[in-house]
């Protein structure tokens, strides 16, 4: 890099703290800004990860091959901007699906297959590659390994001590530390603690399955797996193709396992007793937008009556009437009467700018009242309020569910009505969020109706794996490597039996004891239950506090840190934001809404790399007016 004249001064220093995809997105979003406009002053940007600078401990290119994204590669992109005419560059690059296919064209799926993370590793370390050569002379990135334990405020800029003993200082901070592993609280303390003092159980916390110690699981052993989400398919992998076995075609999209003997015993479960549904195989063009035709916020705003808003009466039932519009306008086209589903959409639009539109009745005259009604209660608990005689006959009903939803996805995100409904969901997060984030709810129904029960099965029915992953479930409960236990499942110690043991009261017999209970959920984020040495610091010193909902009875700390709208400056201990300081993703989850999304689409942008450029611009609003060429 070229040097600036004598006498310019000390460089103007940001530090990023923590490489996952969010802190890609804050470095490739500076660099797009300082080529377009060069700064007159030297700039230092640091990059700072424990694990791996690039892609962070999450996504890193050294682990199996079997974990997998559960978002189609063509609808993935790090970069701001699509690939154009021109060289890849900050501000305009490849798409994740676009770059495997430079690189592996053989092994490339498609815009509608799924990447291996560790692959999506790998493309992280090319952006930051591509931003790094983008930055323009007197520019330069610092790229350390090393975690950061403590920060503090010094005399116009921080000071931030690394875990080598190396101390940085730095005019503007970006925090985004990513996935925490929190304390263990209650039932999985005393798991913990009770395999603890028994060498042959184990108790495995949550957390990425590349991090835990799978490989130390004998084989033949019975593992127990609390949760069936997306990490139970990660856990479900690496314990079975991970150790040797493998999946073969058995019929129309049907499986067969072929075991190594290697593996060992899965016992799961979970509230709902049923693996996480498939995602419809994908329809939509990587640039899809959908356009709400009912649910939008100026009619919520209009026809609500309250600030704040509660979620159940004010907000639910217009993404409801949303969802319910695709699913019965979807089966409509799919009977061949397009117009009817013209009509239907058109009356239903019309009803809506009157108020909230009977939707199910509108789509009764039309044609479609013979289907059952979208309900997310029974949609996300199928097997709610039923018994089973024993696991053989839950196992015969869990399949036929699998069977069942694998159909529905088989036929598409755009063809199945069910799949099209559900992705409304997908679709409909920024908008929710803008009635969600930052108290926006009233406390109790934040605390109960959106993260107790719609954060739930928001998260279960439209965040689903690849049908396959689904398929492979359903061939290891026939060939008896897999059995779910039912619903509400039970995870206990035992101390007569001196194990665990995994139980569904749901399904008689299925008490089964265990010698390794998994916890296969990615932990909630709660900043009181992060003992990372930096986040208490912080804590301490004052720099970041927690967001509470509301006063009095029904107030309640949500576990997210407390920031300003828009760039997210914490909010310390005096109620004052800290404006040479941002927090961005998960440790601000529940101050706002579904901060663990790990990407932008590229075609457009999402708020995921709005919030990036929002920071980096305020970053750079510090740099030292230096003359004519400055900012």
């Amino acid at each position: 890099m070229e040097s600036f004249s004598q006498g310019v001064g000390p460089p103007y220093r940001i530090a990023v703290v923590g490489s996952g995809p969010r802190g890609l997105s804050v470095v490739e979003r500076l660099a797009a800004r300082l080529a377009g406009d060069p700064p007159a002053h030297p700039l230092e940007i640091s990059l700072i990860d424990a694990v791996r600078v690039g892609s962070g401990r999450v996504w890193r290119p050294d682990q199996p091959e079997w974990f997998l994204m559960n978002t189609v590669a063509g609808e993935v992109s790090a970069f701001s901007g699509p690939a154009d005419n021109g060289p890849a560059r900050a501000g305009a690059g490849p798409s994740l699906a676009q770059w495997w296919n430079s690189v592996d064209p053989a092994g490339c799926p498609g815009p509608g297959g799924y990447a291996p993370r560790a692959l999506h590793g790998r493309y992280m370390d090319y952006v930051l590659d591509t931003a790094e050569r983008s930055l323009p002379p007197g520019t330069r990135l610092r790229r350390i390994t090393a975690s950061v334990t403590d920060l503090e405020r010094t005399a116009g800029a921080y000071g931030l001590l690394l875990s080598d003993g190396t101390r940085l200082r730095a005019d503007r901070v970006v925090l985004v530390t990513g996935h925490a592993r929190p304390e263990l609280t209650g039932q999985h303390k005393e798991l913990a603690e009770f395999a603890a003092t028994r060498p042959g159980l184990r108790y495995i916390a949550g957390d990425s399955a590349a991090d835990m110690p799978l490989e130390t699981l004998p084989a033949g052993s019975r593992v127990g797996v609390l949760g069936l989400g997306l990490a139970f398919y990660d856990v479900m992998a690496a314990l079975t193709t991970g150790r040797g076995g493998s999946f073969a075609h058995a019929g129309p999209g049907r499986l067969r396992y072929v075991p190594s003997g290697d593996e060992p015993l899965l016992i799961a479960g979970s509230r709902s007793g049923m693996p996480l549904p498939a995602r419809g195989r994908n329809q939509k063009h990587p640039d899809h937008r959908y356009t709400h035709v009912i649910f939008t916020a100026e009619r919520v705003r209009r026809h609500s009556g309250r600030r704040p808003y509660d979620f159940r009466a004010d907000i639910l039932p217009w993404l409801m009437a949303e969802v319910e519009l695709v699913y019965y306008a979807t089966a409509l086209r799919q009977r061949g009467c397009t117009a009817a589903a013209a009509d239907f959409v058109a009356e239903a639009a019309a009803a809506a700018e009157a108020g909230l539109p009977a939707v199910a009745k509108i789509a009764d005259r039309h044609g479609a009242g013979d289907l059952p009604r979208m309900d997310l209660d029974r949609l996300a608990r199928p097997f709610e309020g039923r018994t089973f005689a024993g696991p053989a006959v839950f196992r015969e009903t869990v399949t036929k569910a699998i069977d069942a939803d694998l159909a529905h996805a088989e036929r598409g995100n755009v063809d199945s009505p069910l799949k099209a409904a559900l992705d409304v969901l997908r679709d409909s997060r920024a908008l929710i969020r803008s009635f969600v984030d930052f108290a926006s709810l009233h406390p109790a129904s934040h605390r109960d109706d959106f993260i107790g029960w719609y954060g739930a099965r928001s998260a279960f029915l439209a965040a689903g794996p690849p049908q396959h992953r689904l398929r492979q479930v359903s061939a290891l409960l026939r060939c008896g490597l897999l059995r779910i236990a039912g619903p509400h499942t039970r995870f206990a110690a035992d101390a007569r039996l001196g194990r665990f043991v995994v139980s569904s009261p749901a399904v008689a017999g299925s008490t089964t004891a265990v010698d390794t209970v998994i916890d296969a959920r990615i932990p909630s984020p709660d900043l009181a239950r992060d003992p990372a040495p930096l986040t208490r610091h912080l804590i301490a010193r004052g720099l970041w506090t927690g967001h509470r909902n509301g006063e009095g009875a029904d107030a309640f700390t949500t576990g997210g840190v407390a920031v300003t709208d828009s760039p997210y400056h914490p909010v310390d201990r005096d109620g004052s934001p800290d404006t040479g300081l941002y927090v961005l993703g998960i440790p601000t989850e529940h101050t706002r809404w579904f901060m663990q999304g790990g990407s932008s689409r590229p075609g457009f942008w999402t708020d995921f790399v709005r919030d990036a450029d929002a920071i980096a611009a305020d970053a750079l609003s510090g740099l030292p007016d230096t003359g004519p060429a400055s900012r």
